[in-house]
């Protein structure tokens, strides 16, 4: 890309450069308040009584005994719970049905899975509410397990939710199944493509559930006041999607809920919905309206958050001998745990995404199994689409004799493409992705050695835009605060304040960022969706237009002049052979304050796309991987801070190198969870990666957008099951067709062989 003489590119001043981050300090020295630190006056502990059996009617709960031990402050159930509608509402990037959102929060009729709360408690210490929650007494009536989604499918399968009917492309079914959904893209004449074709593949493949592993658990702090007036404080990522689950499940004007969010340490999709703020909030109002803490275990995350969908795809994929792709088909079952909402519809729109295709279908089948119900994890559906759709295009592409990157590119999407889900493609640059893997020396260098292969897949993800509301108040030094409603999750505080920076032409350092609680901002969408620096840039944009206008109005007071005479470049304020920076004009002072606010909702977010290339060692006698290089390429659009940018793509990748060889849900015959701790829940740690290579292609910044950011934090997620699946496949000859692909897995494989 073009660079300025001072190293900035495209003439940018703050956009490219490397500043530290403004909450690193906080965060280093351990003075940032996560959710788990909050300590109110008359602080009750809550603790929550889960279910131990996978599927079971509940015929009666007894809390007497819980209710009369010293200490304990109340208890709930079910029964505190008000009855909701059954109603479908957008939760900002979630939808959800609120009774089932309620039915997940408290169990009223079934337990669904192991571990769905039952009961809570309030106590004066964690130890005496942990006490009473072993006394409360539950007589259940275990019911059959269905764990797979496949199986569930089945006529005679358990059903767990009597009243669901099967919304079949639109039409409601009229008999009782597990089958939430049946979705389908459809285009061409795939029968025609595939007689069409000189080589055709058809693979299965299956991939377990898996969870978005963030270091915190999931927490919550709540007091239901006198007022009536309900406070939470919460580890989240999006304060206003909390505080409208929280106004339905407990039926409270949204005008009495106020929703403070907290660092929060991780998330990756998985803290959207609500699971622990209502209960505290019940518990607060039942105990005399004192304030309610409440921390999952490390075991109680992994039972009963939201992991993401365990599931069954089979892709078939013809070509012709020149490598052009005459038909693509698809089915995908995803497993949505005890209640609907599976990512299979995300799923389904990247399956196919990167290849240009005339002929194409894909079903998707969302399906209730007894497990927790999923929720979104880093591009939600899209790892397991691709592992299945990238597998088979390079075995076609092995069978054609081609090399896998010249097949891609031969049948890569561009800017004018309608993609298989049926929206047509903006710019993007997705065939400089692949060229600049191509051409990279990690691709270019020959690898050597016995028992090693390289491997490559590609991703694609839709980002979106988002509504994003920002504030910010000019000091008298000239600086800038922020205000803003974004949950900071990967470094956003900072690639905001940059945005601003660039457009008032002040330094980041001179742009004070803070997140602040949903009574202090405007509305502000989740942080999630690859949506942050993209949608809430949009907005400090247009807030740093707007100051810039006030700011034009001073000098043309200050110079006696037309405001239309006064212009503003970097900064700098000039009217004929007079100028002004932005400080300088600040300190010339103001009758009034000057301050602004922008709201925003940007909806022509550039999807994204990813290239990766992974060298592996395969160990012959235990199956182990070992990864050997690692070179993860994606189209960014413009980086605003490429360190940020750069972390991003590489923690995508070790999630996804996770998924990929080690992490799974393993449940006996009974659905009990038996690896619900992180020794048993095996992730990658810093010994199982190699320094990962992230080349950011900035090509293609996305148009509309004032700086052309392109959201870069879910795409590279994507490509790496596939990618070391086909890097197997060249060091040991076999093709894995389920993950993960631990060692026993792949040694057994290589027997089979």
């Amino acid at each position: 890309m073009a660079m300025k003489e001072n190293g900035h590119k495209n003439g940018y001043r703050v956009i490219g450069t490397r500043p530290i981050r403004p909450d690193g300090v906080d965060k280093v020295t351990g003075r940032a308040v996560f959710g788990a630190d909050l300590h109110l006056p008359g602080l009750l502990y809550g603790k929550v009584l889960r279910s131990p059996h996978a599927h079971a009617r509940i015929l009666s709960i007894d809390t007497s005994a819980a209710e009369a031990l010293p200490g304990v402050k109340a208890v709930i159930t079910a029964a505190d719970l008000p009855q909701v509608a059954d109603k479908v509402k957008s939760l900002g990037e979630s939808v959800g049905n609120l009774r089932y959102m309620s039915e997940n929060t408290l169990a009223r009729e079934k337990a669904l899975y192991h571990g769905h709360p039952i009961a809570a408690v309030a106590a004066e210490n964690i130890h005496v509410a942990e006490e009473a929650v072993n006394l409360i007494e539950v007589e259940y009536e275990p019911l059959p397990v269905v764990l797979d989604g496949r199986e569930a499918m089945q006529p005679g399968a358990p059903i767990l939710i009597q009243g669901l009917r099967t919304d079949e492309l639109g039409k409601l079914g009229s008999e009782p199944t597990n089958v939430a959904a049946h979705i389908q893209h459809k285009r061409g004449d795939v029968e025609a493509g595939f007689a069409e074709a000189d080589v055709i593949i058809e693979r299965e493949f299956r991939t377990e559930t898996v969870h978005q592993g963030y270091i915190e658990p999931q927490n919550g702090v709540a007091l239901w006041n006198d007022d009536g007036h309900i406070h939470i404080w919460c580890s989240t990522q999006g304060a206003f999607a909390v505080r409208s689950q929280i106004s339905d499940l407990l039926r409270a004007p949204i005008s009495q809920v106020t929703v403070t969010p907290l660092e929060i340490g991780g998330a990756f999709g998985g803290k959207i919905n609500v699971y622990l703020e209502p209960l505290a909030a019940l518990l607060s109002r039942k105990a005399g309206h004192r304030p309610v803490k409440m921390t999952m275990t490390r075991a109680e995350v992994l039972k009963a958050s939201g992991p993401t969908s365990g599931s069954w795809i089979r892709v078939r994929m013809g070509a012709k001998k020149d490598g052009r792709i005459t038909a693509a088909q698809a089915e995908l079952v995803y497993e949505a745990g005890g209640f609907p909402g599976s990512p299979v519809g995300a799923g389904a729109g990247v399956i196919l995404a990167p290849y240009r295709l005339d002929n194409l279908q894909i079903d998707g089948y969302d399906v209730l199994v007894n497990r927790p119900k999923a929720s979104a994890y880093r591009a939600p559906g899209g790892t397991n689409a691709a592992y299945a759709a990238e597998a088979v295009a390079d075995e076609l592409a092995e069978a054609l004799g081609m090399d896998p990157i010249d097949f891609r590119l031969i049948n890569a999407v561009k800017e004018g493409d309608r993609r298989a889900d049926g929206p047509m493609l903006p710019r993007i640059g997705y065939i400089e992705t692949l060229q600049a893997i191509k051409n990279h020396p990690h691709y270019r260098q020959p690898l050597e050695g016995p028992h090693r292969g390289r491997g490559v897949a590609v991703g694609f993800w839709f980002n979106w835009g988002g509504k994003s509301s920002v504030s910010a108040s000019v000091n008298e030094d000239g600086t800038v605060n922020l205000v803003e409603g974004s949950t900071d999750i990967g470094g956003s505080r900072a690639s905001i304040a940059m945005q601003l920076a660039e457009t008032l032409g002040i330094a980041a350092e001179d742009v004070h960022p803070q997140v602040v609680g949903t009574d202090l901002v405007g509305y502000n969408d989740v942080t999630g969706g690859s949506r942050t620096t993209y949608g809430t840039g949009y907005a400090v944009h247009a807030l740093g237009v707007k100051l810039n206008e006030i700011m034009r109005e001073l000098a043309a007071d200050l110079w006696d002049v037309d405001v239309e005479e006064v212009r503003v470049e970097g900064g700098v304020f000039s009217a004929g052979d007079r100028s002004i920076t932005f400080k300088e004009l600040v300190a010339q002072g103001s009758d009034t304050p000057i301050t602004a606010s922008a709201a925003t909702h940007p909806k022509d977010a550039g999807p994204a796309f990813a290239v990766h290339c992974v060298d592996v060692e395969v160990d012959p006698e235990t199956g182990k991987v070992t990864i050997l290089r690692y070179t993860a390429a994606q189209d960014v659009g413009t980086a605003i801070h490429p360190s940020y940018v750069e972390g991003q793509i590489q923690g995508a990748v070790a999630q996804g190198v996770g998924w990929g060889l080690n992490e799974e849900y393993i449940y006996d015959e009974e659905g009990h969870l038996l690896n619900a701790s992180l020794l048993d829940y095996r992730m990658p740690t810093a010994p199982d990666l190699p320094m990962i290579d992230a080349v950011l292609v900035e090509e293609a910044p996305t148009p509309g957008h004032p700086f052309g950011v392109r959201g870069v934090g879910e795409v590279s997620i994507i490509p790496p099951p596939a990618a070391l699946a086909n890097a197997i496949h060249r060091a040991t000859g076999v093709r894995m067709t389920a993950l993960p692909m631990s060692p026993s897995r792949v040694m057994k494989a290589m027997i089979e062989h």
